[in-house]
């Protein structure tokens, strides 16, 4: 035996104030709705069908008996005949039960526990996050440059755009050079391409300057003529 619940009787019921974590908790949803699935079940079941700790079932179905919502003979517990609507009913065999107190609906359960308007509140807060994530969304594209598209053969060819590693004509030196805006000396592991953006050389680049120039030329000159 595994788990066992009616899913469509938690979905109907999760959103009633009455299930919040101060009220009779999400625990009450999964044992309502294996009893709702398999009626007439011990805990030891309800521990394996409502996915809930031994102690979790004791004391959601004592939390649940106590509003008269299921029923216990000798060791199955069931529904109550109205407890997906929120009323219980006293057993027969224990009318004289003085802490048995039917309840009357989720609405009044959920005042027992305080936590009316838990369940607006809580969407509410979620549509005041939505509408500040949109807002915040907004404000970056107002900042993001737009793309742009060219139509070739009937295709949309993306406009490349511009690249962080664009530098400041200020820092172009003589011969294709880089300057090192902070000493001022040109910096022999840089050089400039012939499109202005930086090219790193180091000992494994297997290629020459003047090849990896001619290389973004050549690449440069290929975009332009699908432009």
């Amino acid at each position: 035996m595994g788990a066992d619940v009616d899913s469509t009787v938690i979905g109907s019921l999760m959103g009633h104030d009455a299930f919040t974590h101060q009220a009779l908790g999400s625990s009450a949803l999964m044992v309502i709705g294996a009893l709702h699935a398999r009626p007439h079940q011990t805990a030891s079941e309800l521990i394996v069908t409502a996915s809930v700790s031994r102690a979790t079932a004791y004391r959601t179905l004592n939390r649940l008996l106590s509003h008269g919502l299921v029923h216990q003979t000798g060791e199955t517990w069931s529904l109550a005949p109205r407890a997906l609507e929120g009323f219980g009913n006293s057993h027969p065999d224990a009318v004289t039960d003085l802490q048995v107190t039917p309840a009357h609906g989720w609405d009044r359960i959920a005042d027992q526990y305080g936590t009316t308007g838990t369940s607006a509140s809580r969407k509410a807060l979620h549509a005041a996050e939505r509408a500040a994530y949109r807002k915040a969304l907004e404000g970056l594209a107002e900042h993001r440059a737009k793309a742009l598209v060219v139509v070739r053969d009937g295709r949309s060819v993306l406009v490349p755009a511009v690249r962080p590693d664009e530098i400041s004509a200020a820092w172009h030196g003589p011969h294709g050079a880089v300057t090192n805006p902070a000493t001022g000396v040109a910096d022999p592991e840089w050089r400039i391409a012939t499109d202005g953006r930086l090219i790193l050389i180091t000992p494994r680049d297997e290629r020459s300057y003047d090849e990896l120039a001619a290389a973004h030329t050549n690449a440069l000159r290929e975009w332009e003529s699908a432009a």
